[in-house]
C-alpha cells in the first residue's frame, strides 16, 4: 500500500476530515508531510480529540525507533482500541510499553512505539501481508471516531 492509496482510502470516508499540514498553514513545521485524519462531518477541526489515524513520514522527538528517516518509509498510526489491540499484539494496551519487537518491521502490525498504551497500532510500509489488516483497522478507528461524535453531539442536543 502506498501512502497516497492509505489516504484516499480514510479521506474516502464520509465525515472525514483529512489535514495535511504544510507551508504558511500555521502548523508545526515537523508536522509537515503527515497526514491525519478526523470525523469531522461538519469540515471543522476539533479542537477537543485526536486524529482516529494518521500517517507519518518522519522521526518525531521520543519517537525514532521505527525509523522513518530511512528513504521512502512512512508509518500508518490508528486507533485500534482495547479488543483490537490485544487481539493483534496479545497484550492488553496498558502493557504495551513491555511488548518486545522491532518497531521499524515492515509489513508488520505493532503496537505503537509511543502511544500503544493507549491502545495505537502502527505499520511501517504497509504490504501484502498487512493491506487488508491496514484497511480494517482503519474502518474501524474511523467507527469508533464517528460513535464518539455522535454520542457528544447526541449529549450536547440534550
Amino acid at each position: 500500500m502506498t501512502m497516497d492509496e492509505i489516504i484516499g482510502f480514510v479521506a474516502g470516508l464520509d465525515g472525514v476530515l483529512t489535514l495535511k499540514p504544510g507551508p504558511g498553514d500555521g502548523s508545526p513545521e515537523l508536522s509537515w508531510g503527515d497526514t491525519f485524519f478526523y470525523y469531522a462531518p461538519d469540515g471543522v477541526t476539533p479542537t477537543k480529540t485526536q486524529p482516529f489515524a494518521t500517517v507519518v513520514t518522519k522521526n518525531y522527538p521520543g519517537d525514532e525507533s521505527s525509523r522513518l528517516d530511512r528513504p521512502d518509509t512512512f508509518r500508518v498510526n490508528m486507533f485500534a482500541g482495547k479488543d483490537a489491540f490485544v487481539q493483534w499484539t496479545g497484550h492488553a494496551p496498558r502493557d504495551a510499553a513491555s511488548i518486545e519487537g522491532d518497531a521499524s518491521a515492515a509489513d508488520t502490525v505493532i503496537a505503537h512505539p509511543v502511544y500503544g498504551t493507549v491502545g495505537w497500532l502502527a505499520v511501517v510500509n504497509p504490504g501484502p501481508r498487512t493491506e487488508a489488516a491496514v484497511r480494517e483497522l482503519l474502518t474501524s478507528a474511523y467507527g469508533i471516531a464517528r460513535s464518539r461524535y455522535e454520542r457528544r453531539a447526541e449529549s450536547q442536543a440534550r
